[in-house]
């Protein structure tokens, strides 16, 4: 909802700049005014065909996603930090994304963070305003400290939500690297960002819930960003998720599953490296696949940077580093 321009602004907020400016996905398309007449199925198959396009819009994307997943790798494996700033569905994505990454890539949980306007509570709740609130996203930019090896997305649908803006600003100030994700071309986000993405996926079957196609979109995105980039800093091993955490039932057994597939080896002769390891799936590995005790499994990843791949290697050729 685009703000009445004769109102105060909230405190810190920053006016439409242009209000009667509707983006593509803010556009109602007249063909699909009768939708709450459609049976079920009709209504869910329109919905699917529309959903089926957002795919392809990514696809088109794909070069400028990569020079993203690039340069986050590189900032990153200088102990930089990825940070998603955004309000509403885009802000709970960044959210959600940063979340998973602990449990699949076993990565600090302030290596990857979600900002969403209004906090912590908007995640679960409508924070009405917070979006607007240009003050905010400051201050929470600010909280981080960002440096030259960190890298901020701003998420946005419309591409010129308040919050996320803001905070791609900020984030420049303090020489963070900037990136816009958007879903509508010639997004005032892409322009206020050194590096930029815009799938565009036009208007919404339900007019201007950008909960929908938009929502995929930046999912799939942030899907496509870190994991390229966990895969660029070795928190991979081929397709095999080694880092992840095992905290429960599940993963405990995906974890023996992993260190199967990557050694041959048989179940207790897994569940014995696992346990030498204290469950740690890369080291488990190790101890198999180049026959070392669980002490220079760790040595080996720790000079090899957790990269497994390279710590198989520096065993094969150089032998264990010194204790």
């Amino acid at each position: 909802m685009t703000s009445d321009p004769t109102s105060d602004p909230t405190p810190g907020s920053t006016p439409d700049p242009t209000p009667d400016a509707v983006p593509p996905t803010e556009t109602v398309r007249p063909d699909w005014a009768g939708i709450d007449r459609l049976p079920t199925l009709d209504l869910l198959r329109l919905m699917n065909a529309e959903d089926r396009t957002v795919p392809a819009a990514v696809a088109g994307e794909l070069p400028r996603i990569a020079a993203v997943v690039d340069a986050v790798a590189a900032r990153m494996a200088r102990g930089g930090r990825l940070v998603y700033a955004g309000a509403g569905t885009a802000g709970r994505l960044g959210v959600l994304d940063a979340a998973e990454c602990p449990p699949t890539f076993g990565t600090d949980p302030a290596l990857v963070v979600g900002l969403i306007a209004g906090g912590r509570t908007a995640v679960t709740a409508a924070v009405e305003g917070a979006e607007d609130r240009t003050d905010l996203a400051e201050a929470d930019v600010a909280a981080l400290a960002l440096t030259p090896a960190d890298t901020l997305v701003g998420v946005s649908a419309s591409g010129r939500t308040p919050y996320p803006l803001a905070a791609i600003h900020a984030a420049r100030t303090a020489g963070a690297l900037t990136v816009g994700l958007a879903c509508n071309r010639g997004s005032a986000l892409v322009a206020a960002a050194e590096l930029g993405i815009e799938v565009e996926v036009g208007p919404e079957v339900l007019a201007g819930s950008t909960r929908l196609k938009a929502g995929t979109a930046q999912k799939l995105v942030l899907n496509l960003l870190s994991t390229a980039v966990m895969v660029h800093l070795g928190r991979t091993y081929g397709n095999l998720m080694v880092d992840l955490r095992a905290t429960n039932t599940k993963l405990r057994e995906r974890a023996r599953r992993i260190v199967a597939e990557a050694t041959g080896a048989d179940r207790d002769a897994v569940g014995r490296a696992l346990g030498a390891t204290d469950g740690r799936t890369k080291d488990a590995i190790l101890v198999l696949l180049a026959d070392v005790d669980a002490p220079t499994a760790a040595q080996l990843l720790k000079a090899s940077d957790g990269r497994l791949r390279d710590a198989l290697e520096r065993a094969r050729h150089q032998g264990p580093p010194p204790a």
